[in-house]
């Protein structure tokens, strides 16, 4: 049967963009200047008001179909990777299913935050080496800028919109997934949360929106920022590890876009250059689970993975949680 394959990628951005001058421009008081110090963002996009989750994941599943050269009906398992489903039931993979019109295909969600491409590819790893699967789909797709207090300067200003996706089996040619890493730790997840929508603050009241319940929260900005770039390069180094490789022979960091500040530093302890680091954030912001998948079927299309190259997918976020990927391309 062969390894793990990545049979082809895809990705879908909305149209509208919203520049950091935009922002000042609604009343927050920021600057382009003040942003791009701080996190490396220039600017995001953001999906119509009519526009789901699902949506976003149908137009990268079918781009990542497109290059594998595969149809939806090749299909036998979804995962979609998401913290903005389109409903809390059904899943977004369930959307999204009925979107591809693949009705032979399992779906489920998971729910990994910024991690969650990596988990998705963790779980397709395991259906396919035990055979329960033959052809798999994960998407990552968020509507982030749904969960955010635009009156908040120090978070509204992170996030953006969009969507990426992997079609995996397995072969012996094409891309290799070598290995994936996850990790969790419930106990700090407080530290990164959106406290409403669940059942602590169910049925949603006038008094959870008053309180802001329903927002995305950071708590404790520089203490996540430094544990953050711990996991992170933790994570780097145990992929590598698992196989036998050196940091050094690693061509592309392609990690969950979070802040340049952290690869900034992630590059200095790891003594690699920071020009091994394929960055989309200046121009998408953060898009939790979908930053590296997004990120990831750039580098390849635009050429700049080429074939051979040691691929590291580091990822970090609320949960909390974290992780890695390596593939080679």
């Amino acid at each position: 049967m062969g390894d793990v394959r990545i049979l082809g990628t895809g990705s879908y951005l909305p149209p509208k963009v919203l520049k950091n001058a935009d922002l000042q421009e609604m009343g927050l008081e920021t600057s382009d200047e003040w942003i791009v110090d701080r996190t490396g963002i220039r600017e995001r996009r953001v999906a119509d008001p009519e526009t789901a989750a699902s949506d976003l994941g149908h137009e990268a599943s079918l781009r990542a179909l497109e290059m594998a050269g595969l149809s939806a009906s090749d299909l036998d398992l979804i995962i979609m990777a998401t913290i903005t489903p389109d409903t809390c039931c059904p899943a977004g993979a369930n959307w999204l299913q009925a979107r591809l019109q693949a009705p032979q295909a399992v779906t489920f969600d998971v729910t990994a935050a910024c991690s969650g491409f990596i988990f998705g590819l963790n779980i397709a790893q395991q259906y396919l080496q035990n055979m329960t699967h033959t052809k798999v789909l994960v998407v990552a797709s968020e509507i982030m800028t749904r969960t955010v207090d635009w009156s908040d300067r120090s978070s509204c200003i992170l996030w953006g919109d969009g969507a990426g996706a992997a079609v995996l089996s397995r072969g012996r040619e094409g891309p290799e997934l070598l290995s994936t890493h996850i990790h969790s730790d419930g106990a700090n997840g407080q530290n990164l949360l959106m406290p409403g929508g669940g059942s602590r603050t169910t049925p949603i009241s006038h008094q959870s929106v008053d309180k802001g319940l329903h927002y995305l929260q950071m708590i404790e900005a520089n203490m996540s920022f430094k544990v953050a770039v711990r996991y992170f390069i933790e994570s780097a180094r145990e992929a590598v590890a698992h196989n036998n490789l050196d940091i050094h022979d690693v061509d592309w960091f392609i990690p969950h876009q979070a802040n340049l500040r952290m690869f900034q530093s992630m590059a200095k302890r790891l003594q690699v250059p920071l020009d091994s680091f394929y960055l989309t954030l200046q121009k998408y912001g953060n898009i939790s689970s979908a930053s590296c998948a997004i990120a990831l079927d750039e580098a390849v299309r635009d050429g700049s993975v080429k074939s051979g190259d040691l691929i590291c997918l580091p990822v970090f976020g609320g949960g909390l949680t974290w992780g890695s990927a390596l593939i080679r391309w």
